[in-house]
């Protein structure tokens, strides 16, 4: 019994330090893929760009259509490339607010998901998540 427990608590360590993410979210890893570059800020306005795109592509649609999913898959990966960046860069107060803009972005994305069959809010939640991507895109643009 202490073996199953032993090992049941070894995989959720590695499960969580591994990125999770990728593991529940596998097109995560594709996104992040297409947005790398040599420069981890970049790869993070990258990422920005994608989310923008898809976050106004899927204002029109209805439950988890294509656009809601590439969204959620990109958010992830953006996430998870968050903090890869170098300790230098995360010491910055730039960084700090791109943390913070982050967790608004959490917030509002938990709305959407909520709204994503109710047209008008699901717009409106979508709209207000275009717009922290933006701010946050300034924010990372000043990190470079």
């Amino acid at each position: 019994m202490k073996r199953v427990i032993g090992l049941l608590a070894l995989s959720v360590l590695l499960v969580s330090l591994s990125g999770c993410s990728y593991l529940f979210y596998p097109h995560a890893k594709d996104f992040a893929e297409k947005a790398k570059d040599p420069n981890d800020v970049q790869t993070l306005i990258n990422l920005t760009n994608m989310m923008e795109t898809s976050a106004k592509a899927a204002k029109s649609g209805k439950g988890v259509d294509q656009a809601l999913d590439d969204l959620h898959n990109q958010f992830h990966a953006f996430d998870d490339n968050l903090c890869c960046v170098d300790k230098e860069t995360r010491e910055k107060p730039a960084h700090a607010l791109a943390v913070t803009h982050n967790k608004e972005l959490w917030a509002i994305f938990k709305r959407v998901w909520k709204f994503k069959s109710d047209q008008p809010q699901r717009e409106q939640h979508l709209d207000l998540f275009a717009t922290e991507v933006k701010e946050l895109r300034e924010t990372l643009q000043t990190l470079k």
